[in-house]
């Protein structure tokens, strides 16, 4: 494993991190599935160790995964302990009525800070990241100069944003803009690089950077096909739909022989293109078993400049299909 400092904070994390949204288990509001259907407790445990033995030392997690159940189970495994980074998220909640609610008021941010300090069992949270803020949500100060009391409380040690997937532009223009935070996750991966133009201003602006969602949820390990189906209780199986599966069917047979003449797994050249942008201080891949943990922990051979030029013009000239159906999915 190889480590580094995240931005301008003093935390050292894991260049391969443990996103742990899989393992909150099923969970709907509404309706809506919000998770990626059912997790074995004990097996998320042992996930949870394995990593750790593998190196990996930074966990991803919200409190709205499996509505707590995530941050109860990394509390339940690794407590206070100090050789972990942990960071979390706030902002959605479950409303009145059984809704998907955003709530950036000030009372509900200390109230959820705390209950994520009390499921995750520590006397501070490493990172806090706004779950998909909006500039509305940022603009008066308000909320940044709360989140500075929570510092100087010793509830959090640094503060971000979780940006959103499809259009991260205007939060990131502000945040950049107006020097919010210290850090971003973003959606980085082969099949959305949107965030791209981004990437090297968070990087000159001492920001460290999460890339979420490094398989696209699942379609870069190669393993779906047109006919893979997904339970209801899975979020993927409103978005993964047949024209989505369709279009990244036609995409992988290239990069399936690029990681082929590098002696590595789709996942693993996934991997290797999020690594390979300098701005990029750890990449989050969903982790589930103690196999996946080990696999995943692996730090994947440097690409050529070649190689790494390719994938980007790949993006810009041949996944416009697959970005479009993606989008419509949600």
């Amino acid at each position: 494993m190889q480590y580094v400092r995240f931005g301008n904070t003093d935390l050292e994390v894991s260049r391969i991190g443990f996103g742990a949204w899989a393992i909150g288990g099923a969970a709907e509001v509404g309706g809506i599935p919000i998770g990626w259907g059912p997790a074995d407790d004990t097996v998320s445990v042992k996930a949870l160790h394995k990593a750790l033995d593998s190196g990996i030392t930074f966990y991803d997690t919200a409190d709205f995964y499996g509505l707590g159940h995530s941050e109860e189970l990394i509390g339940k495994t690794f407590g206070n302990r100090a050789d972990v980074v942990v960071a979390t998220k706030v902002g959605q909640r479950q409303g009145e009525g059984n809704t998907i609610q955003i709530d950036y008021s000030l009372p509900y941010v200390r109230k959820a800070c705390e209950q994520s300090l009390r499921r995750l069992r520590r006397e501070t949270i490493d990172f806090y990241q706004l779950h998909v803020a909006k500039v509305p949500n940022l603009q008066n100060g308000e909320l940044e100069g709360f989140l500075k009391d929570l510092q100087k409380e010793g509830k959090i040690r640094w503060y971000g944003i979780s940006l959103v997937t499809f259009m991260p532009e205007p939060e990131a223009e502000f945040c950049l803009e107006n020097r919010f935070g210290h850090g971003f996750q973003v959606v980085y991966n082969i099949f959305n690089q949107l965030i791209t133009p981004y990437l090297t201003p968070m990087q000159q602006g001492s920001y460290g950077v999460i890339a979420r969602m490094p398989l696209q949820f699942g379609l870069l390990t190669g393993k779906f096909d047109t006919n893979t189906t997904f339970p209801p209780s899975d979020h993927r199986s409103f978005r993964l739909t047949k024209a989505v599966l369709q279009e990244a069917a036609k995409l992988l047979q290239p990069l399936q022989k690029m990681a082929q003449g590098y002696g590595i797994s789709l996942a693993q050249l996934a991997f290797s293109f999020i690594l390979s942008h300098p701005a990029i201080s750890t990449v989050i891949p969903g982790i589930r078993t103690p196999e996946q943990a080990v696999r995943n922990a692996e730090i994947p051979p440097a690409l050529s400049p070649a190689d790494r030029d390719w994938l980007v013009q790949f993006w810009h000239e041949d996944c416009r299909n697959l970005f479009a159906a993606m989008k419509q999915a949600g």
